[in-house]
């Protein structure tokens, strides 16, 4: 984990702890930069990085400050990966396969290679506190995500491909539907055959515009509830 990531963990923890209600100002940047020891710039990515999960706002000229969420237990759709969005939960996985292949056409498309190139494809079972919370399906470039094991597919992959691989994670694009469980995937979230899902397609790119890893989720509708948080507005 980097500087930065640890900052941003550490502030977001005191708010927590501390229950700080929506508005409270933290302390300025130069505050930050002595109990933290660091830099202006690593303090000014560690914020960064919370107004990115919504955890802070800021104002200019007045400065950063908290922003909270009404509501416990939802499950905000991001592009920083599940361990990332889910830290107040206990999150996580069985991997059920683990494989390098040649992409189908539809995958081929949606990470912008060839039908020749490989592909980490990884099969898991995602479980929140306990209880399965969807059946995931990946498939991340092999030219950028060079090595995957059951250990990493089993933690955080988001978290490995950020720190081991050193790769910067940028933007994600999101297609939503609702649809009805077929056999496998009933069977592997203990669900009954034509029960609902919410199904999403997701595209993740690096911070250069690459895409790396092209997801389809099933989520437990038992298990799940999720809210957005928008950045701004433009008139």
């Amino acid at each position: 984990m980097l500087k930065y990531q640890q900052i941003a963990n550490e502030i977001q923890h005191d708010i927590e702890k501390k229950d700080l209600p929506q508005g409270t100002k933290l302390p300025v940047l130069e505050t930050l930069m002595s109990q933290y020891k660091t830099s202006k710039s690593t303090v000014i990515k560690a914020l960064s990085l919370l107004e990115r999960k919504g955890l802070v706002y800021q104002v200019r000229g007045s400065g950063i400050f908290v922003r909270r969420r009404n509501r416990k237990g939802y499950i905000s759709f991001s592009n920083q990966g599940f361990s990332d969005e889910l830290s107040g939960f206990d999150i996580t996985a069985k991997v059920l396969e683990l494989d390098i292949r040649k992409p189908s056409a539809e995958v081929a498309f949606n990470l912008k290679i060839d039908s020749e190139d490989d592909v980490y494809y990884v099969k898991r079972i995602r479980y929140i506190n306990g209880q399965i919370l969807c059946l995931e399906e990946s498939y991340y470039n092999k030219d950028i995500v060079t090595y995957l094991n059951n250990e990493i597919a089993t933690g955080s992959i988001f978290d490995y491909i950020s720190n081991a691989l050193g790769a910067k994670i940028g933007f994600s694009d999101m297609y939503v539907h609702i649809q009805k469980l077929n056999e496998d995937e009933a069977s592997h979230l203990g669900l009954l055959v034509g029960d609902p899902k919410l199904f999403v397609e997701t595209i993740f790119y690096l911070n250069n515009g690459l895409p790396f890893d092209f997801s389809r989720i099933s989520y437990n509708y038992e298990q799940s509830q999720f809210f957005f948080q928008s950045t701004g507005y433009s008139l």
